[in-house]
């Protein structure tokens, strides 16, 4: 199955076979993972987290959960989501809800739904979308797409207690838009694109406390932050895949909020404006496969949320 979806996405807008209901993806898509159960259950999302979770609809059947990299420069997440939206409802779907990661609920959204494991699946926290829809009642679908820096992301789980293929449907094209222009520091990196890597922070192997000194990254947020008074923000913390998940998120959040606390107490970052999240392995920026790629992987990012 993997090779004939490689083989059919190599001449651009093609049609996938029925498993994944016939979607139509942009050139540049390969396939990541194909996991496939002819008997299984998918709680599908239906609204967005309310505070203390993601209402859900329960769906008994075969259930498939795919994922693709899309190598398309300068796609957007809503770029590729809307012509498979409409391929959807082309095929009879009901759409039932739909989001961006702001409305979604940001963080307790994302992990509260269910995500194929990296690397299979890339979700930046700052930059998804998700939809769920259902057809005849008994069948489910929904799509996740987000972004790194250089591809994009997409997840469909499929739920049919019907075997059988799902008619075709046609797509239109995906338009692409160029690259924004490199910013050319922090504060314009984070209004620019929502997100930064403060690269110059140093925690020694395995701790969770911020060594001492005068980090250059954490004195421009602090100005930037000054010079924006309404901006909130969110430091999140990630590692490598070294170690058990829960191990990790656990550290990379004691990091980001050890950076927290730098910003409060010593650079007088407003405490309400700065929230710490951890992130574990679960965005990873490159490879964990060499020591260049789990070294890029070991960072904490500043996320902007809101204005």
């Amino acid at each position: 199955m993997i090779a004939r979806l490689a083989a059919s996405l190599v001449i651009g807008l093609a049609p996938l076979p029925g498993a994944a209901a016939d979607l139509v993806l942009p050139t540049g898509a390969r396939p990541l993972a194909e996991r496939i159960n002819p008997a299984d259950s998918y709680d599908l999302p239906t609204a967005a987290f309310d505070g203390t979770g993601v209402p859900m609809r329960h769906f008994e059947g075969r259930v498939e959960r795919l994922t693709w990299r899309i190598d398309t420069p300068g796609l957007t997440t809503l770029q590729l989501l809307a012509p498979l939206r409409e391929q959807v409802e082309a095929a009879g779907y009901e759409i039932l809800f739909q989001c961006d990661e702001a409305e979604c609920g940001g963080f307790d959204f994302r992990f509260k739904t269910e995500v194929v494991p990296a690397p299979d699946m890339y979700v930046d926290l700052r930059n998804y979308r998700f939809l769920s829809a259902v057809r005849d009642g008994t069948q489910a679908l929904s799509l996740l797409v987000s972004r790194s820096r250089s591809a994009a992301y997409l997840q469909i789980v499929r739920v049919n207690p019907d075997p059988g293929d799902m008619p075709e449907t046609p797509a239109p094209e995906v338009p692409a838009t160029s690259p924004a222009p490199a910013p050319q520091d922090l504060g314009e990196v984070l209004i620019a694109q929502g997100h930064a890597v403060l690269d110059d922070l140093v925690f020694d192997t395995g701790a969770d406390a911020l060594d001492p000194g005068a980090y250059a990254s954490l004195q421009h947020l602090a100005a930037f932050m000054a010079a924006h008074p309404s901006m909130v923000i969110a430091v999140v913390g990630h590692t490598d895949s070294i170690g058990g998940l829960d191990q990790n998120i656990a550290l990379s959040k004691r990091r980001a909020e050890s950076v927290r606390d730098r910003l409060v107490g010593t650079l007088g970052v407003p405490a309400e404006r700065v929230q710490a999240q951890g992130m574990g392995y679960l965005a990873p920026i490159a490879s964990n496969l060499t020591p260049e790629g789990r070294e890029a992987n070991r960072r904490v990012e500043v996320i902007l949320l809101s204005q």
